[in-house]
């Protein structure tokens, strides 16, 4: 997947500007695509020159101008080929793994450290996935938006965005935990 796929996906709720985009983006995408806001609107240029997004430009009086981006008939396409195609198949990247790797003979203090803070952080991003869900489902229970609600795709990404979270987060406290027990077990040896 590249970066002009899950803009065009975000974009097909509305015209965004940039920074509506990167907004969205740091809400709801970046359950599954991270990306900075330059490449965002780098992006955004290149689409808009591929004619896969069209931009226009809002005159704001008390404001700078700005632009507001949607997707064209050839950006559909585009997202339609794109789901079409084979999905290919995830991959972990994640520098906090290659420090657990290496923690039994680098030492473990840092480490649980760090794991202890993404446990945080995750709880935090939980508490942000859990709003967007119900502000998605509005006064529907989940099951009956999972079936009848109008826009599903963002929810379905963020309930795997939460599965993520909560599972990241009791990796990480399972394994700072485990780090600690063999500290007190090689001190006390």
């Amino acid at each position: 997947m590249a970066l002009r796929h899950a803009v065009l996906a975000a974009l097909l709720d509305g015209e965004y500007s940039g920074y509506q985009l990167a907004k969205a983006f740091d809400i709801g995408v970046a359950n599954f695509w991270h990306a900075l806001p330059q490449q965002l609107y780098a992006e955004l240029t290149k689409l808009e020159k591929d004619g896969l997004v069209a931009g226009r430009q809002v005159v704001q009086e008390t404001r700078p101008n700005k632009r507001l981006f949607h997707v064209t008939d050839a950006g559909r396409a585009e997202l339609e080929s794109f789901a079409a195609a084979a999905a290919k198949p995830s991959f972990i990247r994640d520098d906090l793994l290659v420090k657990v790797q290496a923690a039994d003979r680098i030492g473990t203090g840092p480490v649980i450290g760090q794991l202890e803070e993404r446990a945080s952080a995750a709880d935090a991003k939980i508490e942000l996935l859990g709003a967007l869900l119900r502000q998605l489902r509005g006064a529907a229970d989940e099951e009956e938006f999972l079936l009848r609600g109008e826009r599903i795709g963002p929810y379905l990404t963020c309930l795997r965005g939460l599965a993520f979270e909560r599972e990241h987060r009791d990796w990480c406290r399972r394994i700072a935990a485990v780090l600690r027990e063999r500290q007190k077990i090689n001190a006390d040896g």
